[in-house]
Parts: C-alpha cells; sequence; structure tokens
C-alpha cells in the first residue's frame, strides 16, 4: 500500500519508520507505561468495554507476546524500507505485459511481485533472524528483573548479561556466546542452502 499513488503516502511512510530513529530507552518507557496493568491506557481502553486486563510485562502468561508486539513495531520500519526499494525496483513492463494477457491481481502478485522480491525477502529474512537472537535491551528495560516473568522472556544474549554482569561467572558467559555464534551460523547456513530453490535472482 505505501509503494500505491495515495494521499498522503510520505506521511504514512513517516509514521512506520519513526521508531527506527526513536532510542530504544524512549521506545521502553512509553510501552511500559502503555502496559502497565494499574494506570497503563491499553488496560484502561479494555476497561470502557467491560474487560480487566492483566498486567502485561509482569504476567508469565503474556510478558513474551508483549515484548514480540514491540520488538515487531520497532522492526517493521527498517523492512519497510528494503521491501519499498525492492518493490520500486521491479520494472513496470512486467504488470503492462501480465494486464495485457488477463493476468489478475493474485495471479501478478505470485508471479511477478513475489519471485521479483524473493532476494529481498531472503535478505531481511536473515537480519530478521539473526536480529531474534540478538534482542536485550526491549527485555531488559520493559521486564523488571526480579519479575516471575523473566524466566518467560530472557534471550540467549540477556542470560549472557546475567552471568558476565550480575553473577560474575565470566566462564559461562562466555560459553553462551560461543554457543550463539554457532547457532547463528548454522542457521543462516541452512538459509543459503534453502535459497537455491525459491530465490530468483533474475
Amino acid at each position: 500500500m505505501l509503494n500505491q499513488k495515495i494521499k498522503g503516502k510520505s506521511i504514512y511512510r513517516t509514521i512506520y519508520f519513526l521508531p527506527v530513529i526513536t532510542m530504544p530507552a524512549a521506545i521502553a518507557m512509553v510501552w511500559k507505561w502503555l502496559y502497565n496493568g494499574d494506570y497503563g491506557l491499553i488496560n484502561f481502553l479494555l476497561s470502557k468495554i467491560g474487560i480487566q486486563g492483566p498486567n502485561w510485562v509482569s504476567d508469565p502468561k503474556f510478558a513474551l507476546y508483549a515484548v514480540i508486539v514491540v520488538a515487531i513495531w520497532g522492526g517493521i520500519g527498517y523492512n519497510m524500507i528494503i521491501f519499498l526499494s525492492g518493490l520500486q525496483g521491479i520494472s513496470k513492463t512486467y504488470y503492462e505485459a501480465a494486464l495485457i494477457d488477463g493476468a489478475g491481481p493474485y495471479r501478478t502478485f505470485f508471479s511477478i511481485t513475489l519471485p521479483l522480491l524473493s532476494p529481498i525477502i531472503f535478505f531481511v529474512s536473515i537480519i530478521s533472524f539473526i536480529h531474534a537472537f540478538q534482542v536485550f535491551d526491549l527485555i531488559f528495560m520493559i521486564v523488571s528483573d526480579k519479575s516471575i516473568a523473566i524466566d518467560k522472556t530472557q534471550s540467549i544474549v540477556y542470560l549472557f548479561y546475567q552471568h558476565a554482569f550480575v553473577l560474575g561467572d565470566k566462564g559461562y558467559a562466555s560459553a553462551i556466546t560461543t554457543l550463539l555464534l554457532v547457532i547463528i551460523l548454522l542457521i543462516t547456513a541452512i538459509q543459503m542452502k534453502l535459497q537455491k530453490k525459491w530465490v530468483h535472482y533474475d
């Protein structure tokens, strides 16, 4: 939609990209307030329709999903720019030829847009996987280390932080970072191997 000729397109693009240029600490503070079980905006709005909202970041049942929402929201802008550049790099002659041949929007999407965007999808998937394994700041600033939900939300990097700087176990922390490196290398190698079957560079 952001690639179409719509009114206010630049404004929409800016809104989507704002989380990328916003400090992680500011993002975490705003979302921590939104998620607050006593006076947060989300629970306030839910109370208006008769729903008692939970303690989003201190309840183990909801804390992980709360962090996931913030992480996805924060990464949309960066991925949007990459996908937008990929869409604008597709020649319009392909779509004109498809229109002449009588192809509908779904056939055009799956036969032209998706195959030509596959290198972009491949790149974004690798970057997203690596970023997902390295999540730390959102968990550190949104979920309290004394919360019972921290065991359900901590990432590998957060575990490294705990052992390296809180518990002082440098050897265990080094083992964690080595394991993280191996995991990322394996996943990236698998993705590089599988991309030959579905990524089209033509």
